[in-house]
């Protein structure tokens, strides 16, 4: 399956949104897309960021800003999820 042009995603972003607020969503297709779009947004932050890290020879602002990123994504993921992340203190 080919990747959705700019446009195309533009368009169906809009007519979730459009679907969610009309509560005209009965099988969650327009729910189902908003959310990965945001979900798929932080996953490309937190990508983003280690790359960066990485590149940077594991420099400690880097560093500090990619574990940032995981806690804003694991803050969405809790919310998202009604569950509370629990830190085993590996970051």
């Amino acid at each position: 399956m080919s990747k959705p042009t700019e446009e195309e995603l533009n368009r169906a972003l809009e007519v979730a949104a459009k679907m969610r607020e009309s509560g005209n969503d009965p099988d969650y297709i327009a729910k189902v897309l908003l959310n990965h779009h945001y979900r798929l947004g932080l996953l490309e932050a937190v990508y983003k960021a280690v790359e960066h890290y990485l590149h940077s020879g594991l420099a400690e602002r880097e560093h500090a800003v990619l574990l940032k990123t995981l806690d804003k994504l694991r803050k969405a993921e809790d919310r998202d999820s009604g569950s509370e992340h629990t830190d085993i203190g590996l970051s």
